[in-house]
């Protein structure tokens, strides 16, 4: 049967080592200039329900350095769920291409996308989730720190998509979990049980950022307005007033806490400037680290599909 890669619980712990182990593999190859076209002739379709920068152009560069070719679908190109039955297009993409990526707004339409399709489906995101994020994230804490078992992460802001995957991950990876955040914008409850259930890692939820970033190893924030949400704009600004990232709550932090940021940031809002390109922030070394480990993830769901691929 094949593999998807629709949650981070899809992976088992062992699997999430070894896809940092070759996103770490693949990333020395770029560096050096090595091609590794192990897609070679490959096609992916990435449907988007919601815009995006990093995702489409992480997916479609990696497709290349994997010697494929990716081929992107907007919002008005195929109107998922509403101009045709999602089932449908999934059999559809899946006789053209060996791959599908997406990224929506309906968790369902996800899940049905993959039920459906007889190749691989991975998750760009969804209102729900978003794992390759995640994927990404702990790779680069993996980079810095050497290990992610032990490291105390406290998320800033919404108990979005990026923080559900967050508590995904503490359910397979034992870490220390903190989310700060106003009442009323806690992470999806079922969820957080699962994740407590779990009892691999410790997880806490409080209304203090101060509390919440002592000592703490890694800094995270998210917008505290996603994508669907612009109505709330001005309730959400308020509401979150003082869960802001500045050199204020960094010095509560340890000495050489990191910093970061799925982007796109609102500089002022979430984090300030001076924090995001002060010597803390690995920003940017998370936004390049979604190709990589997203490459990865392909390579772990070919394998396991029956692919001949040895890195």
């Amino acid at each position: 049967m094949k593999r998807d890669f629709l949650a981070v619980t899809d992976f088992s712990k062992a699997e999430i080592y070894e896809t940092f182990r070759i996103a770490k593999a693949l990333k020395a190859d770029v560096k050096a200039g090595k091609p590794h076209h192990y897609f070679a002739n490959e096609t992916m379709a990435m449907i988007f329900a919601k815009p995006s920068l990093r995702t489409r152009v992480s997916f479609e560069t990696g497709m290349v350095q994997f010697g494929g070719h990716a081929l992107y679908l907007g919002p008005s190109d195929i109107s998922i769920g509403k101009r045709e039955a999602v089932k449908d297009i999934s059999r559809v993409i899946s006789r053209y291409n060996n791959w599908i990526m997406a990224r929506l707004f309906l968790h369902e339409h996800m899940i049905e996308l993959a039920k459906y399709a007889s190749v691989p489906v991975i998750n760009g995101l969804t209102d729900y989730n978003h794992p390759c994020q995640i994927m990404a994230d702990m790779l680069t804490i993996y980079e810095h720190r050497g290990q992610v078992e032990d490291q105390k992460v406290v998320f800033i802001g919404d108990g979005n998509n990026v923080c559900n995957s967050f508590l995904n991950f503490a359910s397979v990876i034992p870490y220390h979990f903190v989310l700060a955040a106003p009442e009323g914008y806690d992470p999806d409850p079922e969820t957080l049980a699962k994740a407590k259930a779990a009892g691999i890692s410790e997880i806490e939820i409080v209304r203090d950022p101060i509390a919440a970033a002592k000592d703490a190893d890694v800094l995270y924030t998210d917008v505290w307005t996603s994508m669907g949400q612009e109505v709330e704009r001005r309730k959400r600004v308020n509401d979150f007033k003082g869960f802001q990232i500045n050199n204020e709550l960094l010095s509560y932090a340890k000495s050489d806490a990191l910093v970061m940021h799925c982007l796109p940031a609102h500089y002022e809002e979430e984090i300030t400037e001076s924090v995001i390109d002060g010597p803390h922030s690995v920003v940017f070394d998370e936004a390049e680290n979604r190709m990589h480990a997203q490459k990865a993830v392909m390579v772990m769901l070919a394998i396991s599909n029956g692919a001949d691929i040895t890195i």
